[in-house]
């Protein structure tokens, strides 16, 4: 990636967004002061820098004037950002998302997943969002849950790497098998997925589709078995060939159990893996958890930017968005860095050239140590209490 000039490294991120249709005159007629373009790039910005607030976006574009002139701003308030997220067509957020994604398809196309037996993988699940109750009844679940979310599908394109290809958002009501059809779709990859997906006529659809799965199935779910296995693990209890309901069509199933004693039922449509290979294909459901934790620790995904649906919804594609830009510069990069050491580097040097960040980025330890010592273990001592400003009252052990 090269420099222009010395152009902020914030700006240059964002110049990188297929957006340039949203900042067309047409579609913001009305909204001259803030085009559709201007505000997604805004919301990008405040999860790449951790803007926390509208009143915090609008103190941010203030203080660097030159990333205010690339978004093409004269004035901006926050009250002015928050009516226009909400306003915002989601499609137009969803279709910036997914240009992304198509960005991210083409650099990682080479990368073959976990192995190149198993191929690509894709993890499908979704995750809660509180959101308050008393400004959300649209969102009500119970009295005290109010909450959206996040069916989120994503790709493992490597041991290390993976993305969010497809999200659906929705209200909390929507179950995850109701999801399934958005989410579970394309040939080529394999589908891992918990407890909540795989009903009756779900697991019959993929089935007839040719689809390629592993999936949790629930005790509830009675089979009946036409061939047994040989198993190569002394956790799995068997390794079968059954049918289900009203289907006529076998399926696999491997019964296994995991260290804490807990039983695992997988039906998967993959008859070409090992019982040992399937089991070990589930354990990367981690995966997606990893994921979900980390953009609600690092982005502003977790607070609500809005009490609307549009903006909520908004708020899920930007912030998304914003976690495969960050993977993008990390992947062209080439660094060693984790995606989370990249961002906080990033963060630090956001209104910076790239050029400095770059040199930032490959930085060599200027010193080299040996490593921690072996030393004796003393036995530890309590503290000692030094001064006259605290109160201390010592307590007797027993």
């Amino acid at each position: 990636m090269k420099s222009i000039g010395h152009k902020a490294l914030i700006s240059q991120c964002l110049d990188l967004l297929p957006s340039k249709v949203y900042g067309c005159p047409l579609l913001n007629y009305g909204n001259d002061k803030l085009s559709a373009e201007a505000l997604m790039k805004i919301f990008i910005a405040a999860n790449l820098d951790n803007w926390r607030s509208y009143q915090h976006m609008e103190w941010m574009l203030e203080a660097n004037r030159s990333l205010k002139k690339s978004l093409d701003l004269e004035t901006i308030s926050g009250s002015q950002i928050s009516r226009r997220i909400n306003d915002l067509p989601t499609e137009w957020a969803q279709d910036l998302f997914l240009k992304v994604v198509s960005m991210l398809q083409e650099l990682t196309q080479k990368e073959k997943g976990i192995t190149k037996k198993i191929g690509q993988l894709s993890i499908v699940d979704s995750t809660h969002l509180k959101l308050p109750s008393g400004l959300c009844k649209w969102a009500y679940v119970s009295k005290e849950w109010h909450v959206v979310k996040m069916h989120t599908r994503v790709r493992v394109v490597s041991e290390d790497s993976c993305y969010p290809d497809k999200i659906l958002p929705s209200t909390g009501n929507v179950s995850d098998f109701e999801s399934s059809d958005e989410l579970i779709e394309d040939l080529g990859t394999t589908y891992l997925m918990d407890r909540g997906y795989p009903s009756k006529q779900n697991l019959k659809t993929w089935l007839d589709k040719n689809l390629l799965f592993v999936a949790r199935i629930t005790q509830s779910l009675k089979v009946q078995t036409i061939g047994e296995y040989s198993v190569d693990h002394p956790s799995i209890l068997s390794d079968s060939k059954v049918l289900f309901g009203s289907s006529d069509k076998p399926v696999r199933l491997i019964v296994f159990k995991d260290d804490k004693d807990r039983l695992y039922r997988l039906m998967t449509s993959r008859w070409d893996l090992t019982s040992q290979e399937i089991m070990d294909l589930y354990r990367y459901r981690w995966k997606i958890e990893t994921f979900f934790k980390w953009v609600k620790q690092h982005l502003s995904l977790v607070k609500p930017w809005s009490t609307k649906p549009q903006g909520v919804w908004n708020q899920m594609f930007l912030s998304l968005t914003a976690y495969c830009l960050a993977l993008i510069l990390q992947l062209k990069t080439k660094t060693n860095k984790t995606l989370w050491e990249f961002l906080l580097l990033m963060r630090a040097n956001m209104y910076d050239s790239w050029d400095k960040f770059s040199k930032q980025l490959f930085r060599k330890k200027s010193k080299t140590s040996k490593g921690r010592q072996k030393v004796p273990i003393e036995k530890k001592k309590d503290p000692q209490f030094q001064g006259s400003v605290a109160k201390v009252k010592v307590q007797k052990r027993k």
